[in-house]
């Protein structure tokens, strides 16, 4: 789904008294703390949408070894997900505070939903402030279980 198409029906569903909810992320190997947020997620409004980070990006984010999951089956995955309405790719060009900026004032979300281990609170939350979106944290982070753990754990099944 292109960005175009991802703000249309922002739109459609925000004139129809709706509350859109952005969530965004990695979401390589789908775990329960990606569950638990979600849900907390679309629960802080109507309707969740969720941008997922291109390939070439979680290259640059994670390291060259990640994604496990390509694009499309992150897409599967999340858009098979009851909390999630929809599921699409971030722009390419995504690292900057003004593409961002531009993103933000784009899509218009009523609220962006974050996580509170999430590096770039600080940033994130200035951003929705300048593009009147509500921030809000709705996820506490659980240490115990995220991707590069469960990695580790597949690469050394008897560690502990």
């Amino acid at each position: 789904m292109s960005l175009s198409q991802v703000t249309r029906q922002v739109k459609s569903w925000q004139s129809q008294g709706q509350k859109v909810v952005l969530a965004t992320g990695v979401f390589d190997l789908l775990h329960i703390e990606h569950i638990r947020f979600l849900k907390k997620a679309k629960a802080a409004g109507d309707r969740l949408i969720v941008g997922i980070e291109a390939d070439a990006r979680v290259k640059s984010l994670k390291g060259n070894a990640r994604p496990i999951n390509n694009r499309q089956l992150r897409l599967e995955q999340l858009n098979a997900l009851n909390a999630v309405d929809l599921a699409f790719t971030l722009p390419r060009r995504f690292s900057a505070q003004t593409d961002w900026e531009t993103f933000m004032a784009l899509v218009r979300p009523d609220v962006y939903a974050a996580s509170s281990h999430d590096s770039y609170l600080k940033n994130k939350r200035a951003i929705c402030q300048k593009c009147n979106v509500e921030f809000r944290v709705v996820h506490r982070h659980n240490p115990r279980y995220s991707t590069s753990i469960l990695i580790a754990r597949l690469l050394r099944p008897h560690a502990k």
